[in-house]
């Protein structure tokens, strides 16, 4: 329980005091009532003694009782209404709240600290006007009267007179069987008689004479004179007197009328029940059948028909109509006690004094002993004798009736005289006195008798003040039994039904327990009274069992929480609404954050009502909120019912402020880091061939690898336009900002370009949500064209010619989804934006289901959904930039940098350039060429120059060459719809190679050029505003088959240039999925025809396997190789030397051809300086068209694909004069390996798709370095190394080696055997047959090289003796020679052979070195080919 103003000992004595009724005249009421007091009131400040009084108990010990205080009230003849003393319980504990800014006290508990109100006021409060207010009964005394005040005023014309019928009317009322109440101690009854006397009106003498002669009349010791009133009340203001009767008379008690003055309205049904009321400032002076108003009727009286219940605790339907704040309200302009001065307060402190001591404790004492004596006589006789004499005992008859008819269900009636109850009655004095031994041994003794005869309603109440006397006896003799409380409270409450006697007994001991620690006992025993019937009582009880399991020795937390949820619960039911908010905001400690979750939306939810209800409308928008935004683990339906609540309640607290600043609304979930920006127009939609550049939108999923790329590229291409250097202010264009962009600084974006944000949206609920009229907040601070600033503007929706904003009529958001919201500005002005969040109305789905809520409201909305309620408010945008990590005060502390991308500057206008690709294949074969169009749309206001697309892959495509442009389109090309130029050629020079050559500066591949950054070439450079211009573009499929994106970037800039934006650009990627067509492989080898038609040696035989590798996925039926194309500086494609006479070359699925082609050097002045960059173009044609390879797109193609290998870096001349030697001996080795021919095989393809044939065309390019080498048209994929076991050793030598290899060194030297292929010679004649033989030696290189000739077989296999054994070399077995550069030396040599056979005169081996190298590389010279001789004999 928690802590009490007053200790138990103090409590029980205060709580059970003497009785003393008050019997006044008409005259003696108005003299009170100058006062706003009645007489009773007038006396309860001082009705405490302060001093201690004596008296003689029976053993005439004497007897000390210190602060007795008596309960003065008006004789009342109606028993108070149990509904009205509910009524009263109810105002009495709404009245009572805890004191504003009130420290609780903290209780630490394990994890919790909690902030509880120590005290509970409220429930002292209660237990005070309850016990005050307990109707006296039959089977106990407390609270009958002793005594009778018979109050007159000296003003009356005769005083004596109207004290004997005060006397009489007393005796009337007590004697009379038509008054059942009140009830009186004894028939004998104490008057004590009291003159009133006003001492600012009346006569003093007079006064005095007629108290003279009441001294006569009733003794000194039973008459006073009471002086009051010394002052009038006009003087009151003059000077201020303390008032000590505001405090008694707040306390809605009993006696107080003054509050109940909306007690008829509230709770009696019968309009005519007024006259059976007190009228409301008691001043009403009508006498109604001899009585003074006074007592006509009990304050707490209801209309009889009003209540038929005879239980007080009947179900608590009597709401509190007025709190306690309106009668304080009422009350407040009431001065009491207006004419009494202190004086007068100290003679009405004597005057109870003197009562007490005079009157009514020498009138006790004498009744103790009557009774005592009584006791005594009685203690005489046996129980059994005692029986039989009963009848005297009592003074009447024994009813004749048995005992078991007389039992009711609270057991024995007993007549008033009977002897047990005198016992009772002289324990309740005894009690009332304090003299608690004397009345336990009573109450035990009556106890007895009680439990004997079975009247169970007499044995609860005697058990009851025995527990209580028992534990308030001085000294403790005994321990508190506290199982007579127990028996007592189940009697009362089984037995007799009496709910409010075993709450007065629940009350006592509860306290009683706590004083002696025994919490848990006490909560056990608090818990046990709530019930059904009261709801008020249930509260208090379970409230303060809560506290008793805080204040435990180990604090019960949960407990507490669970009893203080229960105690609003009853609260809530009672109408106490405060108390229930509270209650539920102190459990709500013990619940919050400890991932209770249900049981915390309960509570906020009742939070939330409870408060609204209290018009508290900020804290229950703040409790509704919490149960929205906390991972709700409710049903639908119940969280449909929080979220029509919360938004109902929100509607009427914006409703109390509609110009206010706008709501944070908690709803929907915002994830602000995932907010993107997005900076221009949408795409447009591809519109038939029409096909818009992709460049860059919001449904693109943000790809580091692929912005690092896009990002070099423009890097690239403004490196190219600033001769090579990047700008130091240079920083990549950014259109789409997102949390993985750098946003670190202020976003520029043009004027009349839309600006779209998309905000993330969540909903956590399992209820739809559905926002309408969303749009976005922002503030704009618009500049001047010279960039002074003007007033800065903060709208919502106003000024659209400044910025216009995007509404979103509906916008819904399905249970627990994520959805993103794209919105939209439109900025008309230049300045600073700043995008702060959004605005919109919150609401759900109309539904027709109502769960634990508010119906559903009509709906107030038309749209596509049926909106139930809908709240305007906003969330911001908050995101919180990348964390600092740079310096060493950003690494040890939390920093965050800012990240402006909802703070874009718009800037003035730009150009804006739009790009459509016309016919633009998605699938193409490897090789293939494709002519497509690209269209550039300049749609701003502005013109636009300096046009360049940057592409990674400029092997991909071509705008032609620089010729291109110019060349008209041949007419046959035309016709085909072929995309190269063509020449219709005739048949007769089908073999032989037509000759062109075209400079790669033509088709912007040359030294020192960038090959990815390409020109547009726009005609005058120029685009102007609304202008259009077609370009056509050849595609040409990647050699890998797969799928390709392929990335253009188009950079362009605005005529007028612009400070801040200084280019554009735009993005394309290109998706093209390739499929196998052929594959292409070369070699090239020195021919052994060592000379040609002019008579210079160095033909070379190029021989090109073409492999049709197509799977027919792509419906193509048939390759047709229709031109053989070379391309080189140095050499040139003289014919063909297939010898099939077929003359096109078809290759079907899977099948292989062979190509053989001899090649020659270019003529002196065909071969151009290094630097011209010029090649020569051979065609060799197999149809009969001839296409002209060195103009576009053929050649284009082909550059694009040499310029990778143009980029290599040349090798650098080493300075070291020691290896200069070395190295330049190893060039010229390899030199003469050397070859720098290129093949280009142009084909077509037969494909067949939805019945009609279409013709492809394509080119493949094989890039001849070496000789003997093959070259592939497709990239070779790489073997992965083999692992190879880790060696622990250093190698000796470190250096590169530089000797040259095997295949190297075996081109230095060209051999060529001439011999009559056969010989006829006549064995029989001559056994031996000499063949000459001529060894033709030929020097490739530039160099002088020494040549040793070994013509002895060197052999081991038996193999090779079978066939070279039976010829031999005649004459000199080995040369040495010495050729000079590019020298042809022959050798005259003799073959001896013994018989005819066919004969391999490739034996001799050959050694070579260059001469003037210190270090001797030597190999032998591998002849290319066998030389075969046939022996004949003739």
């Amino acid at each position: 329980m928690a802590q009490c103003v007053q200790s138990v000992q103090e409590l029980i004595p205060d709580s059970f005091v003497p009785c003393v009724a008050a019997l006044c005249s008409d005259e003696a009421e108005r003299l009170t009532r100058l006062n706003h007091l009645s007489f009773a009131e007038l006396l309860k400040p001082f009705s405490r003694l302060t001093s201690e009084v004596h008296m003689r108990d029976p053993n005439n010990q004497l007897h000390v009782i210190k602060n007795l205080k008596i309960a003065v009230s008006n004789i009342i003849t109606q028993p108070p209404q149990p509904g009205a003393i509910r009524k009263l319980l109810n105002d009495v504990v709404s009245g009572s709240q805890p004191a504003e800014g009130l420290v609780a006290n903290v209780i630490t508990a394990g994890d919790y600290d909690l902030n509880i109100s120590a005290t509970t006021p409220w429930f002292e409060s209660y237990r005070e006007t309850f016990l005050q207010s307990m109707p006296a009964s039959d089977h106990e005394f407390l609270n009958h009267y002793l005594a009778c005040m018979l109050v007159t005023s000296s003003s009356e014309a005769e005083p004596m007179e109207q004290f004997s019928k005060l006397s009489q009317e007393q005796h009337r009322i007590q004697h009379n069987n038509d008054y059942s109440y009140p009830k009186w101690f004894i028939p004998n009854t104490l008057k004590y008689y009291v003159l009133l006397h006003d001492v600012s009106a009346g006569d003093e003498q007079r006064a005095e004479s007629i108290y003279e002669e009441m001294k006569q009349k009733y003794g000194t010791q039973g008459c006073y004179l009471l002086k009051i009133n010394s002052r009038t009340p006009n003087r009151a203001s003059d000077e201020q007197i303390p008032d000590p009767w505001s405090q008694y008379l707040q306390k809605n008690s009993i006696q107080n009328q003054e509050s109940y003055e909306d007690g008829p309205c509230t709770i009696t049904s019968n309009k005519n029940s007024d006259s059976n009321l007190l009228s409301l400032d008691g001043l009403d002076n009508e006498v109604k059948d001899g009585l003074p108003n006074n007592f006509r009727t009990h304050p707490l009286q209801l209309d009889p028909s009003g209540d038929s219940s005879n239980s007080i605790d009947g179900p608590d339907h009597v709401k509190s109509a007025s709190s306690l704040h309106e009668t304080k309200k009422a009350n407040a302009g009431i001065i009491h006690g207006a004419c009494l001065t202190l004086t007068d307060h100290d003679r009405i402190r004597q005057f109870i004094q003197e009562f007490t001591f005079r009157g009514l404790l020498p009138h006790i004492e004498k009744t103790i002993r009557q009774l005592n004596d009584q006791l005594i006589s009685r203690k005489g006789l046996s129980r059994s004798l005692f029986s039989a004499t009963k009848k005297w005992f009592s003074g009447s008859k024994v009813p004749e009736k048995s005992i078991n008819e007389l039992k009711n269900t609270s057991g024995l009636l007993y007549p008033p005289e009977a002897p047990e109850l005198q016992i009772r009655k002289m324990a309740d004095l005894c009690f009332l006195v304090q003299h608690y031994d004397l009345a336990y041994s009573c109450y035990h003794t009556a106890k007895k008798d009680f439990l004997n005869d079975q009247a169970m309603l007499y044995a609860a109440g005697a058990l009851e003040m025995a527990a209580v006397s028992a534990f308030l006896q001085p000294g403790a003799p005994r321990p508190y039994p506290a199982h007579y409380m127990d028996t007592a409270i189940q009697t009362y409450r089984d037995i007799c039904k009496n709910m409010v006697l075993a709450e007065r007994c629940v009350l006592l001991s509860a306290e009683i327990l706590k004083s002696q620690s025994k919490y848990s006992e006490a909560a056990a025993l608090l818990i046990r009274l709530t019930s059904e019937d009261s709801d008020l009582r249930s509260a208090l009880l379970l409230e303060q069992a809560a506290h008793c399991f805080i204040n435990m020795k180990s604090p019960m937390v949960r407990k507490y929480a669970f009893h203080m949820i229960l105690a609003g619960h009853r609260f809530s039911k009672a109408g106490q609404k405060k108390h229930a908010l509270r209650c539920y905001c102190q459990a709500m400690q013990v619940y919050k954050g400890k991932g209770w979750s249900l049981a915390e939306d309960h509570i906020n939810f009742t939070i939330g009502r409870q408060s609204y209800t209290l018009r508290q409308l900020d804290n229950a928008v703040s409790a509704f909120r919490h149960i929205l935004i906390n991972e709700s683990k409710q049903s639908a339906a119940q969280q449909g019912a929080f979220l029509r609540e919360y938004l109902y309640v929100y509607k009427n607290v914006s409703q109390l402020s509609p110009d206010g600043p706008l709501p944070q609304l908690p709803l929907p979930y915002i994830n602000s880091s995932a907010t993107r920006v997005f900076f221009g127009h949408d795409r447009r939609p591809a519109d038939g061939e029409k096909q818009a550049a992709t460049h860059i939108s919001l449904d693109q999923e943000y790809d580091s690898e692929s912005s690092q790329q896009w990002r070099e590229l423009e890097e690239h291409v403004v490196a190219v336009v600033n001769r090579g250097v990047l700008p130091s202010n240079f920083h990549p264009t950014e259109y789409c900002l997102n949390s993985y962009s750098d946003n670190s600084r202020f976003p520029l974006t043009v004027v009349e370009e839309p600006i779209t944000v998309e905000v993330a949206f969540r909903n956590p609920l399992k209820v739809p949500l559905l926002l309408t009229d969303l749009s976005l907040l922002w503030k704009f601070q618009p500049k001047d064209v010279s960039g002074k600033e003007n007033e800065v503007k903060e709208l919502v929706k106003g000024e659209p010619e400044m910025i216009g904003t995007e509404v979103v009529s509906e916008f819904l958001i399905n249970s627990e989804e994520s959805k993103v919201a794209r919105l939209k500005l439109f900025p008309h002005h230049i300045g600073e934006l700043h995008i702060l969040g959004v605005v919109y109305n919150l609401g759900t789905i109309q539904g027709s289901m109502t769960v634990d809520g508010i119906g559903a409201l009509p709906g107030c909305h038309t749209g596509k959904h049926s909106l139930s309620m809908s709240v305007r408010g906003r969330q911001d945008l908050e995101i919180q930039g990348p964390r600092l990590n740079n310096t060493k005060e950003e690494k040890t502390s939390i920093k965050y940098g800012p990240d402006r991308r909802l703070d874009p500057i718009i800037t003035e206008e730009m150009p804006l350039l739009e790009v459509f690709f016309i016919h633009f294949p998605t699938g193409l074969l490897c090789g293939e060429i494709r002519k497509a169009y690209v269209e550039f749309v300049n749609v701003s206001k502005c013109p636009l120059t300096g046009l360049k697309v940057v592409s990674k892959r400029p092997e991909f495509f071509t705008f032609g060459g620089n010729t291109a442009v110019l060349t008209p389109l041949s007419p046959s090309a035309s016709e085909n719809c072929s995309a190269y130029k063509t020449v219709v050629t005739d048949s007769t020079s089908v073999c032989t190679a037509l000759i062109s050559s075209a400079s790669s500066v033509d088709f912007g591949i040359g030294i020192g050029s960038q090959p990815e950054v390409i020109p547009v070439p726009l005609p005058d450079t120029v685009l102007l505003p609304g202008a259009s211009v077609q370009l056509p573009m050849w595609l040409r499929g990647p050699d890998e088959e797969g799928v390709h994106e392929i990335n253009f970037l188009f950079y362009y800039e605005s005529v007028k240039k612009q400070p801040k934006i200084r280019h554009r650009i735009l993005r394309h990627t290109a998706v093209i999925c390739t499929s196998r067509s052929l594959n292409v492989r070369a070699t090239v080898c020195r021919s052994n025809s060592l000379e040609d038609e002019e008579g210079r040696g160095g033909n070379m035989l190029v021989f090109v396997d073409v492999e049709n590798t197509n799977t027919s996925e792509a419906g193509v039926k048939e390759f047709h190789i229709v031109q053989v194309s070379s391309s080189s500086k140095h050499w040139k494609l003289q014919k063909s030397v297939n010898l099939s006479e077929n003359k096109d070359a078809k290759l079907a699925n899977r099948e292989k051809g062979k190509f053989c082609f001899k090649a020659i050097r270019c003529k002196e002045e065909e071969v151009a300086t290094q630097s011209s960059e010029k090649y020569t173009f051979a065609d060799i044609i197999f149809g009969n068209e001839q296409i002209v390879s060195s103009a576009s797109p053929c050649a284009d193609f082909f550059y694009r694909s040499l310029s990778s290998e143009l980029k290599k870096p040349q090798a650098q001349s080493s300075l070291h004069t020691e290896k200069q030697s070395i190295e330049d001996t190893m060039r010229l080795i390899q030199k003469c390996n050397e070859v720098d021919l290129n093949i280009v095989v142009l084909w077509k393809a037969y494909v067949v798709e939805d019945s009609k044939q279409l013709i492809l065309e394509g080119q493949h390019h094989v890039v001849l370095r070496t000789i003997g080498k093959e070259a592939f048209s497709y990239p070779q994929k790489q073997e992965p190394p083999e692992m190879e076991l880790l060696k622990f050793f250093r190698p000796e030598n470190t250096t590169v080696s530089s000797r040259p290899s095997v295949e190297q060194l075996s081109n230095l030297i060209r051999t060529s055997l001439h011999y009559p292929e056969s010989f006829s010679h006549p064995f029989h004649q001559k056994s031996l047959c000499l063949v000459p033989v001529t060894l033709l030696l030929s020097n490739c290189s530039k160099a002088d090289v020494d040549v040793i000739v070994d013509l002895r077989h060197k052999t081991t296999s038996p193999e090779a003796l079978e066939i070279h054994g039976s010829f031999t070399w005649l004459g000199q077995t080995q040369y040495k020679l010495h050729l000079k550069s590019q020298e042809l030396h022959s050798l005259q040599l003799k073959a001896c052979f013994v018989h005819t056979g066919v004969y391999n005169l490739g034996t001799p081996r050959v050694f070579a070195k260059l001469s003037d190298q210190v270090t001797v590389f030597e190999t032998s010279q591998q002849s290319s080919m066998p030389a075969l001789i046939i022996i004949n004999n003739v």
